[in-house]
């Protein structure tokens, strides 16, 4: 068995510090930028209060080294924490730029605030590399507060974009990566996405920029549940041969355009945009553009079910999956009956699941024997869909609820939550902590849930896409990767044979 690799702490006040310090708690770095010449490890870099600035003793650009994690107050969004500066940087896509801090691959910047005076000023670059930015500020930067390129895949949750003169967010290249959970208010642009650009857009909140979202070249997000509201010129603006994903019958995109200036939706090229479910303005739609309404994909679903009903009474038809990654795990749930729990009958894979979908799957997947009296939820009626079933996974020990006595239903789970809930419901034995070597973020699982972290990787529950080394911890889980370490946990507990998965989590190596 190895041991977990070496990681150092330090620490930074740029009013009490001293750069001649040793960087301890107690004795503080001034710094920043003396910080980041310490050591090339994997490296934890707590900041206290203050502005971090050339007049501190800060160079411009700060580069954040790999696997190293920056830490300010997340509670906050790093209110009283800026980082303020400019510096040239040579970008292989983009020439010399002025930047604040370039992150390396499998950084965590969490809990600070950005800005770049400069008047062409980026807060954050951001070059073919997958790092999280969690619970940030990124505001008044001359140009955009982050960009993204080359075939960057950054994980960009929970931030907040505002009064940045070009743009909140650029991704550009091929980027891919997750946009979720985010504030965009009083930029030109909330969101712009040129060339190959790719990601996923998913639960944002742009209100009061000039345009919310614009896309050009080839770019191809995926748009979903998002609110675009208040926009002084538009919402959506599609250029050249951009073709954002706007939802289909099996996967309804749920955005809601509400009181935008000029326009809702403008197509301004020549094909054909697909709209389905989505909440806009017809009056504000410019260009070519097909609705398809919430109630006709529950129409829809309702004739192809009673038709699936009707033609076979013996096993489940497959789900139409068109070769997604967890097709394998979803059609094995399907032919054990597992997946009917859902109240509409749809498993959409790449939607975070609900943490009433959540235990409804564990409920009727392992039925598990009561250990505790489960309580009664204030806001899960009787009548409400999965009233049973989450009485049935609160009383086995795979749910609970929160102090106020709410269950929330509608709340999204995240990867960690369901890790650490298999693990508890099932009573694994616990693992050693050594395994978790091989997850290249592993110094994002909080301590509570590192042994139940670990246990889940030895026994191979764990399902890593498109990384199998990334865990992801605090990502929201998708239907697709909770009905994949459902299945797995039914492998560990010997329910059902394995299903072989570039994705499922490594043992660890001795």
């Amino acid at each position: 068995m190895v041991n977990s690799a070496l990681v150092i702490t330090l620490y930074i006040n740029p009013i009490t510090g001293n750069d001649n310090n040793t960087g301890s708690r107690l004795s503080p770095f001034k710094s920043l930028t003396r910080a980041l010449k310490v050591t090339k490890i994997p490296t934890i870099i707590h900041l206290e209060s203050g502005t971090y600035s050339a007049a501190t003793g800060e160079v411009f650009p700060l580069i954040i080294p790999e696997g190293a994690i920056v830490v300010g107050k997340e509670a906050s969004k790093g209110a009283e924490i800026v980082i303020s500066g400019s510096g040239e940087y040579q970008s292989r896509s983009f020439g010399i730029q002025n930047i604040t801090l370039l992150l390396l691959d499998n950084v965590n910047l969490l809990g600070v605030t950005v800005t770049n005076p400069s008047s062409k000023g980026t807060g954050i670059w951001i070059e073919s590399a997958a790092p999280t930015l969690a619970n940030n500020t990124l505001r008044d930067c001359g140009r955009e507060g982050v960009f993204s390129t080359g075939t960057a895949k950054p994980a960009i949750l929970d931030n907040i974009f505002v009064q940045n003169t070009a743009s909140g967010l650029v991704m550009a290249g091929h980027s891919q990566g997750e946009v979720l959970r985010n504030v965009f208010e009083r930029n030109r642009l909330g969101i712009a996405l040129s060339d190959f650009a790719k990601p996923t857009i998913a639960n944002n909140k742009l209100s009061e920029n000039r345009t919310a979202i614009a896309l050009s070249r080839n770019a191809q997000p995926i748009l979903r549940q998002n609110l675009i509201a208040h926009s002084t010129q538009g919402g959506l603006l599609v250029n050249g041969n951009a073709i954002p994903d706007l939802g289909n019958i099996q996967d309804s995109a749920d955005n809601i355009f509400r009181d935008n200036s000029e326009f809702d939706l403008y197509n301004a090229t020549t094909k054909k945009l697909i709209s389905v479910g989505n909440q806009l303005n017809p009056a504000l739609v410019k260009g070519l553009c097909e609705f398809i309404s919430a109630d006709e994909v529950a129409v829809n679903t309702r004739l192809s079910e009673a038709t699936t009903e009707s033609s076979s009474q013996k096993l489940p038809a497959p789900v139409q999956l068109d070769a997604h990654w967890a097709e394998p795990f979803i059609q094995a749930l399907v032919s054990m009956n597992l997946t009917h729990c859902f109240a509409d009958g749809n498993y959409q894979p790449n939607k975070p699941m609900s943490r009433a979908q959540y235990a409804s799957l564990v409920a009727i997947a392992f039925n598990p024997f009561p250990k505790i009296s489960a309580p009664d939820f204030t806001d899960v009626p009787k009548d409400f869909w999965a009233y049973n079933a989450i009485q049935i996974a609160a009383s086995g020990g795979f749910v609970g609820g929160f102090s106020d006595r709410t269950f929330r239903p509608d709340r999204h789970v995240q990867r960690l939550q369901v890790i650490v809930s298999l693990v508890n419901g099932l009573g694994l034995p616990l693992a050693n902590n050594d395994v978790l070597e091989i997850y290249s973020d592993r110094h994002t699982i909080p301590d509570y849930a590192r042994k139940a972290v670990a246990t889940a990787t030895q026994k191979k529950i764990i399902v890593n896409y498109p990384d199998s080394k990334l865990l992801a911890p605090s990502r929201l889980a998708t239907c697709a990767e909770v009905a994949a370490m459902v299945y797995q946990a039914l492998v560990a507990i010997g329910r059902t044979s394995a299903i072989k998965s570039v994705y499922v989590g490594l043992h660890s190596r001795t």
